[in-house]
């Protein structure tokens, strides 16, 4: 059993390595750290995968921007990443094609397009889900039909791949406590601990549910906080250089797919300022983004606004006019905030031009610092951290004896244990119907494969205990009961928004977005974890401030 209760009964024992944040890149470090040998204790302030590791464009892909600036070296090691995690997440990491339509006035010509195609795959060393091929305007149309024909030149059709970001997040959380890690939810650091010269040797944590602090000693503690890394330096008060990040604004919008039917990955420029977006198929929906602009203020208050609402709707009518999208379309919205390095020249620069690689600081106090990068690349971010963590401990005479490799590159993250050599979903939809007792239909066993991998086998095996865990969460959809008491006992949720936005996506998929199930899995949270009535309202109600501030751009429609 993995509950948030277990591991924070676990906290409190002296530790090599403190990581501070459960984002992909912190979950990632921890993972990392454990498998090495370290021991290893990483605490989040709320929820894994809270911020941008939820909030992202969903994708583990190479950056052909990248391609366009001539930065071959993050093309190469984007898509070496997405092979390991082709590899390591078969699950969560799924080929995604991509259409790139070029027109009479696009900026580069298609012969140019189709061989910088030959460029991408050639980076991956032709280890893509699959080789571009190239589409003529006939091609295309019968491929995406809704997308505007009018001076089409053609499109070069390349792969990609989609992931759930906050679930692979959570596996490289599990697998950390699985290799001996502790590492907790609801755990907020009040301040840093520091030895008579001033090293930061530890940290005062906070559990929020209980109010309850401790003390964790640590050889070495790492800033992985996101867009909260200046927040987390200032604490240390040790940086006096200024922020250290230059934060910007990503916002999607979801419509249902029956308004916007793509059935591939489609690029698309902005009509106004030729910024790249992406308009994606989503099983029953669709979703569209992003935007990138520069952001100030409360970062837990980041949402979308009509502005930002108002965009993506331009960008996509001007590429599928005969959708005609409009702004009642929208069935839910996520805005997240990107951790990007601020560059010297920053003033004037364009927020889409600021460098999307990562850097790794060690400040005077010891803290070790990684800010910047892409989900795509976390694995290799969260080895280079923990290299710099490793030399730290040799520079501090805190070495363990022995070390080992992670091995990350190669063994599987939980949901991806004893994956089938052959015809893997089918076999392990038939896996997870037996499991349930045949209580489960194949819709609902293909949409835990999809989401658990080969641990929805036990996840079933809830419903054949007690058959009416199989009961759908939402009428029509596939999401059942059973997957709330997961959440508790194996996956360390401990609020309604946990399980109705990061352990399943109803938050963003469900026409309501979830608000018709919140009573119940509220009251199912609170009988598993012996909430009393004002505890689960609480929880119930902060979920709807949850809906309420993805809705909050519709307070800014005119009144009619």
């Amino acid at each position: 059993m993995t509950s948030r209760t277990s591991q924070w009964n676990r906290l409190g024992a002296d530790v090599d390595v403190l990581v501070v944040g459960g984002g992909i890149t912190g979950c990632g470090i921890a993972r990392d750290a454990a498998r090495r040998g370290l021991t290893t204790a990483l605490v989040e302030a709320r929820d894994f995968a809270y911020g941008t590791s939820s909030r992202s464009s969903k994708l583990v892909h190479g950056g052909l921007r990248y391609l366009e600036q001539f930065e071959f070296h993050l093309v190469f090691e984007a898509v070496s990443e997405r092979r390991v995690l082709m590899d390591i997440a078969p699950h969560l990491v799924l080929p995604l094609g991509f259409v790139f339509p070029v027109y009479a006035t696009s900026r580069q010509a298609l012969w140019k397009v189709n061989a910088g195609m030959w460029i991408y795959d050639g980076l991956s060393r032709f280890s893509s889900p699959k080789i571009h091929r190239k589409l003529s305007k006939a091609d295309v149309q019968k491929v995406e039909p809704v997308l505007r024909s009018d001076d089409l030149k053609g499109a070069p059709l390349y792969y990609d791949c989609s992931t759930d970001d906050a679930r692979l997040t959570l596996e490289n959380a599990i697998d950390a406590i699985q290799c001996g890690a502790t590492v907790v939810s609801r755990a907020k650091v009040r301040g840093f601990l520091k030895d008579d010269s001033g090293r930061v040797n530890g940290a005062v944590v906070e559990d929020t549910v209980t109010g309850e602090l401790r003390e964790i000693k640590a050889k070495v503690v790492i800033n992985a906080t996101g867009p909260w890394t200046d927040r987390t330096l200032a604490m240390s008060g040790a940086r006096e250089a200024g922020p250290l990040l230059r934060p910007t604004k990503g916002v999607h919008i979801v419509v249902d797919r029956t308004r916007l039917p793509v059935n591939n990955a489609v690029v698309c420029f902005h009509p106004t300022d030729g910024r790249v977006l992406f308009a994606i198929p989503w099983g029953d929906r669709t979703y569209v983004g992003t935007t990138d602009t520069d952001f100030e203020g409360d970062t837990s208050e980041c949402c979308a606004t009509l502005a930002d609402i108002d965009y993506l709707l331009d960008a996509s009518n001007s590429y599928f006019p005969a959708a005609a999208l409009v702004r009642e379309d929208v069935v839910s919205t996520w805005a997240g905030l990107r951790p990007l390095i601020r560059p010297p020249e920053a003033n004037g620069m364009n927020e889409s031009k600021v460098s999307r690689e990562h850097e790794i600081h060690v400040g005077a106090d010891g803290i070790v610092t990684i800010a910047g990068g892409k989900l795509t690349t976390y694995r290799r971010m969260a080895g280079e951290v923990v290299d710099t963590a490793v030399k730290q401990l040799a520079a501090h005479g805190g070495l363990p004896a022995k070390l080992g490799p992670s091995g990350t590159e190669r063994d599987a993250l939980p949901g991806a244990v004893g994956w089938p050599a052959e015809d893997p979903v089918n076999t392990l939809i038939a896996s997870v119907r037996a499991a349930s007792g045949d209580k489960l239909s194949d819709v609902t066993a293909a949409g835990l494969v999809q989401t658990y991998g080969t641990r929805a086998v036990a996840l079933a095996g809830l419903v054949k205990v007690d058959p009416s865990r199989g009961a759908p969460l939402v009428p029509g959809r596939w999401e059942i009961l059973a997957q709330v008491d997961w959440a508790v006992d194996e996956e360390m949720a401990c609020g309604v928004s946990d399980v109705l936005v990061r352990r399943t996506q109803l938050f963003y998929r469900d026409a309501d977005q979830g608000l018709g199930c919140a009573a119940v899995v509220g009251a199912c949270l609170g009988a598993k974890l012996g909430w009393d009535a004002v505890r689960t309202a609480e929880s119930v109600d902060a979920y709807r401030e949850e809906v309420a501030k993805s809705r909050r751009w519709r307070d800014e429609l005119p009144v009619v």
